[in-house]
């Protein structure tokens, strides 16, 4: 239903383009509603559950561009490649959308559409030859990488040149090795992130070192069944 000319997928849209454009704390209702030039009361008929609806269809606009990238994707031969280029995929959106991971984290109830990423994922692990035993201990390691990023480690502080030269000294003392790998691995800016420590090569390296295990793993389990 369509309501002062707006509809529950044009509000989510609005709500979107202000987290690119601001940042997840401006999404508000009031905000949205500004942004669509209308009052916060229009919006209730779309979203009853108020922010809260908000912000998870806001992860339903993600997904669903998630999934449409997906319907692009090439076949392969190879299941690490299905999974790899999912994973893929889904960060070319995400990167788009850095507010995500947090929202994510913020939400009580995980997505159909999330949900349906990672049964995507299992689909290709077990049309492979994977085992749902493999697949299962497959996707504790995996963890959001389907969702193309990786959780936060270490960050930097943020600040100029000299705060961040004193944080280090002052984590030298206490932190000598962690101190010594932010001071090597600072990401050229140029570099797509999401985060500190995720980076492109950051995140491609881990998959695929994940991916070459697991394979590993599955041959030896076949190569155990047979008489």
């Amino acid at each position: 239903m369509v309501s002062n000319g707006l509809s529950r997928g044009r509000v989510l849209e609005a709500g979107v383009a202000l987290a690119d454009e601001q940042g997840l704390a401006a999404v508000t209702m009031r905000g949205v509603a500004a942004r669509l030039g209308v009052e916060a009361m229009s919006l209730y008929h779309h979203l009853p559950g108020k922010k809260d609806e908000l912000l998870d269809g806001l992860v339903d606009v993600v997904a669903a561009q998630i999934h449409a990238g997906l319907a692009d994707r090439p076949d392969g031969d190879d299941w690490r490649f299905d999974v790899r280029s999912r994973c893929l995929v889904a960060r070319d959106v995400v990167l788009g959308h850095p507010w995500l991971p947090g929202l994510l984290g913020s939400r009580a109830q995980i997505r159909p559409g999330i949900y349906q990423l990672y049964d995507g994922v299992l689909g290709a692990m077990v049309r492979g030859g994977c085992t749902y035993r493999l697949a299962h201990r497959a996707m504790h390691a995996l963890g959001s990488m389907v969702l193309g990023f990786t959780p936060e480690l270490f960050s930097p502080e943020a600040g100029d040149e000299d705060a961040s030269a004193d944080a280090l000294e002052a984590m030298a003392r206490t932190l000598p090795h962690i101190t010594a790998m932010v001071a090597a691995e600072l990401h050229d800016p140029a570099d797509p992130t999401l985060g500190w420590c995720d980076s492109q090569t950051e995140f491609e390296f881990t998959l695929d070192l994940l991916l070459d295990g697991l394979e590993r793993r599955r041959l030896a389990e076949d190569a155990s069944l047979r008489p």
